[in-house]
């Protein structure tokens, strides 16, 4: 009989300057699962550390009690443990299943070693071992801070290449340790998405708004990131660099408008956040797809590429996973890599395909046979087609 993988993880880097909103962000996003009043039919979020779990939610309630933003973590590299947790279907579908947990590690990358140099060996060899930590990541986020934006208006070239250019002298300082062992990377983040932060600033803006304003003001310097990142790892033409865009905001912030006038937040209103899970579960499979139809991949780098891919493709399409697991894994052993990749694309592009109503009655059909796996991973499919609907997430066709 074949043993099933139980428990699926997926990796997220969170990269932002000071004050960018980092710590805000994780806390909005995990937070108002914690309240009694929240609804979800299919699973639970969980902090797997409990005092993480105590702290964040701390920091949400602070914000919508009493009006109060956590306080900035300074040089803290932190990674966050999360367990969406299925709740019970049928105990026929939960035997069959390939997994029954997904889990989300949402890593902090500190914000002022994008500005600050090492002050001593010993922190240069922590930001080192930072970005090891980190190059298990599916998929990096690069904040753009929208207060700062909105400081330069008029401007916006100015803080863009400055944020741009920071980032890309950390990687050109970090990269000969990188490479220092082995070479060029084969894991590594591949797809990187510029997400505003504090997009509640810009109400009228859609996410097309956002991506032709950093285009148009510093397309070069992206370019000048895309090639900095693309030195460091194999087969850099499978390399996401500013084609995905997506608006986040942690909730709605009021300053006051008179004197003696307290500042208002209101934590109901957030954007982008209910597509985090969407995006570090998905979008890797769809991009791993794309890229290989497109390019001709060494299979160690098919191989980090949506590591789980083929777990996630079965769960999505209902497809007997047991028989899939069966042919890849005698392709494995027989070191047959082309067939391996080759098996395997038609069955992972079937889950990447399924859209609009198909997906609608695939994820409503799930939810009446209660297989709670197979209608979260549908759901969060549709979650993404509607954030890309809503202007919130634009993503690399």
């Amino acid at each position: 009989m074949a043993k099933y993988p139980r428990v699926r993880e997926q990796h997220i880097a969170v990269f932002g300057e000071s004050g960018s909103g980092k710590t805000v962000l994780v806390s909005s996003f995990f937070g108002p699962t914690q309240e009694g009043s929240y609804k979800n039919d299919l699973w639970d979020l969980l902090a797997l550390q409990t005092g993480q779990g105590h702290r964040l939610y701390q920091n949400y309630l602070g914000m919508r009690d009493d009006a109060t933003t956590p306080l900035p973590t300074r040089f803290n590299n932190t990674t966050y443990e999360f367990s969406v947790k299925l709740k019970n279907g049928s105990p026929e579908e939960a035997k069959k299943r390939p997994f029954d947990e997904l889990r989300l590690a949402w890593h902090d990358y500190p914000g002022e070693w994008f500005t600050e140099d090492p002050s001593t060996a010993e922190e240069r060899s922590r930001r080192t071992e930072t970005w090891l930590t980190l190059l298990r990541s599916d998929v990096a986020l690069l904040l753009v801070d929208g207060q700062k934006l909105l400081d330069y208006q008029g401007e916006e070239e100015r803080y863009l290449k400055s944020l741009l250019g920071n980032f890309r002298q950390n990687v050109l300082r970090i990269k000969d340790d990188l490479l220092a062992e082995n070479g060029p990377l084969v894991e590594f983040p591949r797809i990187w998405i510029l997400a505003l932060s504090k997009s509640d600033l810009f109400p009228d803006w859609g996410v097309d708004t956002f991506r032709d304003l950093v285009i148009l003001k510093a397309a070069d310097d992206l370019g000048r990131l895309r090639s900095a990142i693309g030195e460091i790892v194999q087969t850099p033409e499978a390399l996401s660099i500013g084609e995905d865009f997506v608006l986040l905001s942690s909730a709605k912030f009021e300053l006051p408008t008179d004197a003696g006038e307290a500042m208002g937040i209101d934590v109901t209103k957030r954007i982008g956040l209910d597509l985090i899970l969407p995006i570090a579960s998905l979008l890797p499979l769809e991009r791993r797809v794309q890229w290989q139809e497109q390019f001709d991949i060494p299979r160690k780098v098919v191989d980090s590429l949506a590591d789980g891919a083929d777990v996630i493709a079965a769960a999505l399409t209902g497809a007997k996973f047991a028989g899939v697991e069966k042919l890849l894994r005698t392709l494995t052993k027989s070191n047959k890599g082309a067939t391996l990749a080759t098996a395997a694309l038609p069955y992972l592009a079937a889950a990447v395909q399924a859209a609009g109503p198909k997906l609608k009655e695939m994820n409503e059909q799930a939810r009446t046979q209660q297989n709670h796996l197979r209608a979260t991973l549908t759901q969060f499919k549709i979650d993404l087609e509607q954030g890309i609907s809503d202007r919130k997430l634009w993503t690399r066709k």
